[in-house]
Parts: C-alpha cells; structure tokens; sequence
C-alpha cells in the first residue's frame, strides 16, 4: 500500500513571498482599472468639449458665409421658440450694417465649462478690424448638443443685453474739378462754391437729405450719420461715393467703446467739364431747356446745362439722322435721288405737313437740308418698324444711359407702333419717342467718329466704351448731308466763319397752342479732326433752326 505523503512547514518555506507576489499583482490590476476608469472619464470628457467646440466652430463658419439659415438649424428648440428664423437673420444683419462689416473671419473654438469660446475677426469699413470673443452657450448630450442662442452673439465684443450701436460724423466733402483743374464746386454741403460761380451749377448739381428710402438705406450702410446731405443730381450724385470719403466714429456695446475711427476725407475729383464750354452754355441757356457738349473723338462731356441729359422730349427733326442710317443701310435711297416737290405726305388718310407748309422735296441731300417731312414720313415706312426701332436701340435708346444721373431716351417697340402713320410721325422725331439733348450728342458723336459710337462719360480715368453703329461710308454720307443743313438748309444760323459745322434742326410739335421746342444737334469742324459735338433743346423756343442753332454757333465757338 503506497506511503501517505506528509506536507511539513519549515524555515525558508517559499509561501509568504508567494503571497507578496499575489499581492503586487492584485494592486497592479486595481491600478490598471483605475487607470482605465479614469481614462475614460478622460475620454468622455474631451469628447464632450469636442463637440462642444465642433459646434461653435460649425457655427462660426455658417456666420463667415451669411447662411443664417444654416445658423438657425444648430440652434436649440428654446431658441427657435423665442426667436424666428426672420428675426435671426436681421439680428445678424442690421449689426453687420451698423458696424459696415464687410467679412466676418471666425477662429479655432476652445472650451469653457461645457460651453465654447469662439473667437471672431470682423473687418469692417469704417471701425478697421474689430476682433474679440463670442461666448457660444450650448444645449443637450454629447451626441445632439446644440446652440442656446442669445442676442449678445451677433457681434463679437457684446456681453448681456448689451445692443450694438455706434455714433458717427461726416468728413468735409471733398471738391469737384474741372478738368483743367478750375474748382467747380468745394465747401460743405449746403455751402458749395464754384470759381465759374452760378455757370457751374447746372452740371455740378445739388446736394440735399436723401429722399428715397434706398438711398437713406444706402447711406447708413455707408457708416454715415441720417443727416448727412447726398448728391441729388448732376455731378454731385454722379461722383457722391467718391466726394463723400469715409465716416469716422465710435462702435459701441451698449456705453462701452470697442472700435473707433476718424472721418477721412476724399480727394478732389477729376472731371472732364471743360470750363470755357460750360460757361458759354450755361450764358447760352437764357430759358428752359439743355445744351450737352462732348468730345468728338472721345465722348468725354465737356459741359452740360439745364435739362440736358433729364426729362427727354420729342426731338422733332434731329432725328432724321436716324431715320437715314436705317434707309442708308437699307439701300432706299442716295443723296443724288429725286423726290416730288409737296408740302405734305399722305398716310393712312392723313396729312403730314412740312413747316409752314412749305413745297419741300428735290435731291435727298436738298430734302435732308430743308427736313423735308413729306420726304422722310413715307421713307420712315418703307424702312418699316422692326429696321427703324432696331437702328434707333443701337444709337443707344431704349438703354440705361452710361452716366448715372440721366434719364433713358425712349422709342416704342415695333408692336407698339401700330400703324404706318404713328410710324411716320416716329421717323420725323414726332409721336412716342422722346430723346434727351445728351443722347442726341451722343448720336451727333457717332457720326463725327465714322459711326463709332462712344459712351459719354464724365470721369476722365473711366475707359471708353466703343462700339460701331453704322459704318464709316454711311456715318461720311450723313456728315455730308449735315453740312448742306448750315451750309445751305435750315441750320444756316449755326455757320462758324472759317469752320465747317455739320448740323440737322429740329422742331419739336407738343400740340394744338403749345409752342414747339427748338432742337439742334451739330459737330465741328466736320471732316478728318472733329472737335466737338453738341445737341441744344429750347423748350416752348420755336423754330430749331432760328432758336436753337445760333445758341449751338454760340458755344461751338466758344469751345473751339
């Protein structure tokens, strides 16, 4: 039978080192739990402020891009309760405008007890750079946080119910100079003065508290006071951006100051206004109406006076240029063709006359230079509405003119014109067309260039807009036509001695008792370096050729 076996203790047993082992390793793996347990806690944690600051974040580049729509979508259910989506996206954009922010440029969020600061650069227009904190509050779990929107988030810099709001002042205006340098109008608004005096006024225009709602909304846009008197015509509101330089002020939070700046004042603009041309019109201009004067070869205005690019009326008779590109191009007629000798056409059962029922006809050339009506009536049929209406838009009708202030000249289109008699009264300058003095320089302009037409424009440093209206044998043939008008025709009280003018009169009728307007248009000298066009209107003046020629002779002069 085998031995029982007999387990004794002696000295140096090994157990009680087996037990320090046993205990190392409990205490380690107690650690190692902790170590875990902590790890995790750690883990939540910044995950939890992750989200939190991927929130702002997200937020803040929503902001930099104006989607407020995509702002609003990141706000909690308490927020979209007490603030409508309209009424957050106004917040955000009426302190835009009363800063004159221009970027909005966020930074990399950082954790605050849960919640999340955003940092957020504003540039502005007036204020500089305006930098501070956006304390962006946050609501729900880890996984669904959302925004806790308050008011003071929509500027950097504002804490509480702190509303953003600035105080700002005008700088001096700056002044407006011809383009010789003489001083066309400098001082404050309201106090204005010119080296040319009252002669000025007409082109420089007037200043006044804006009127419109866009253009008070414009203005505060621009950072300036409510009060701040505007260009309202003329050269004042065509250069009012860049006469008014730029506010100054402060930018508030509520009575704290977080921007501030000083009013500067712009330089002194630059015009193309030739003073010795202005001033001849403006003494030229006794009665209602307007005088547009241009460069020939450049378009550049050197002067305007009175209603000259504003209130555009029947042009009467100038406007047969027109009417003879479009027969021209057609090939309906030649300066050498005859035409019968009456004192009116018959169309649609109804006479047109010609002026002071004078027998009018011969040579194309003798009926442009004489305005026979009972020639150019029927021609402007035979041209047809479609051809005439489509040549008078590539003169520049029915355009939104190339100088902010002026009114558009206007013909009807094709469809409107609804039979061969309101067509015939549109091709000698009558019925529904109505043309500003400036358009019809313009049309002058394109003929003295070789039918190049050129966009007037006022600002000597504004790149020329070219573009060809007729070609050059055609503009030449017209130019002939126009010098047998002061040569021979109706436009004799316009001859320069010792300059050959190219001219057409016009005489406006506005009805039964009311007298016509007086027209004009001309440029000089004609042939290979004409100097300047011009157009003149007279209102209620009479006969263009009595009236408004010897006032174009006048300036012509003047300017050459």
């Amino acid at each position: 039978m085998p031995e029982a076996q007999t387990t004794t203790r002696r000295r140096g047993d090994p157990w009680p080192v087996r037990r320090r082992r046993l205990l190392r390793r409990a205490l380690v793996a107690a650690g190692l739990v902790a170590v875990l347990a902590l790890a995790t806690l750690l883990v939540k944690s910044l995950l939890a402020d992750s989200d939190a600051e991927a929130l702002a974040e997200r937020f803040g580049e929503a902001w930099a891009g104006e989607e407020y729509g995509a702002m609003y979508d990141l706000l909690d259910a308490t927020s979209h309760t007490e603030t409508s989506e309209e009424d957050f996206a106004a917040a955000y954009t009426d302190a835009a405008t009363t800063a004159t922010a221009t970027a909005v440029v966020p930074g990399e969020a950082r954790e605050a007890e849960g919640d999340a600061i955003l940092p957020v650069t504003v540039t502005t227009e007036i204020f500089g750079t305006v930098a501070h904190d956006v304390e962006v509050e946050t609501s729900g779990e880890a996984d669904d946080l959302l925004v806790a929107w308050a008011p003071h988030m929509v500027f950097p810099g504002l804490a509480g119910d702190e509303e953003l709001r600035r105080r700002t002042r005008a700088p001096e205006r700056a002044a407006l100079l011809a383009r010789d340098g003489t001083v066309l109008a400098e001082g404050e608004p309201g106090e204005r003065s010119s080296e040319l005096g009252l002669d000025a006024s007409s082109v420089t225009g007037t200043i006044a508290p804006a009127a419109a709602e866009e253009e008070s909304d414009s203005l505060f846009a621009r950072g300036f006071p409510d009060d701040t008197l505007v260009g309202v015509t003329g050269l004042e509101r065509i250069f009012e951006l860049e006469l008014a330089g730029r506010p100054g002020g402060v930018l508030l939070a509520g009575e704290r100051e977080i921007a501030r700046s000083e009013p500067q004042a712009a330089d002194p603009v630059n015009t193309t206004i030739e003073p010795a041309v202005q001033e001849a019109a403006a003494l030229a201009l006794t009665q209602l109406g307007g005088i547009a004067v241009l460069d020939a070869h450049t378009a550049e205005v050197r002067g305007l006076v009175g209603v000259a690019a504003t209130g555009p009326q029947p042009p009467g008779s100038t406007f047969k240029i027109v009417t003879t590109t479009a027969a021209l191009e057609e090939g309906l007629v030649t300066p050498s063709e005859e035409f019968p000798v009456e004192t009116a056409a018959l169309i649609d059962g109804v006479e047109i006359d010609n002026a002071h029922g004078e027998a009018c006809g011969g040579s194309f050339t003798t009926s442009f230079a004489r305005s026979c009506n009972s020639v150019f009536a029927p021609l402007g049929v035979e041209v047809g509405a479609e051809r005439f209406v489509e040549t008078s838009e590539r003169y520049g009708l029915n355009e939104e003119p190339s100088i902010a202030s002026a009114d558009t000249s206007t013909i009807p289109q094709p469809d409107e014109i609804e039979s061969d008699l309101e067509l015939g009264a549109t091709a000698i300058g009558q019925g529904e067309l109505l043309v500003t003095p400036l358009q019809l320089a313009s049309i002058a302009q394109t003929i003295a260039n070789d039918g190049k037409q050129i966009e007037p424009r006022v600002a000597p440093d504004e790149p020329p807009q070219r573009q060809r209206i007729t070609s050059q044998e055609v503009a030449n043939t017209i130019e002939e036509l126009m010098v047998e008008v002061v040569s021979s025709g109706t436009g004799t009280s316009a001859a320069i001695e010792g300059i050959e003018v190219a001219g057409k009169t016009g005489t406006a009728e506005l009805g039964e008792d009311i007298q016509e307007h007086a027209w004009f248009t001309a440029f000089a000298p004609a042939g290979n370096d004409p100097k300047l066009a011009i157009a003149v209107m007279i209102a209620n003046g009479g006969a263009g050729g009595e009236v408004a020629a010897p006032v174009a002779r006048t300036v012509l002069e003047a300017g050459l």
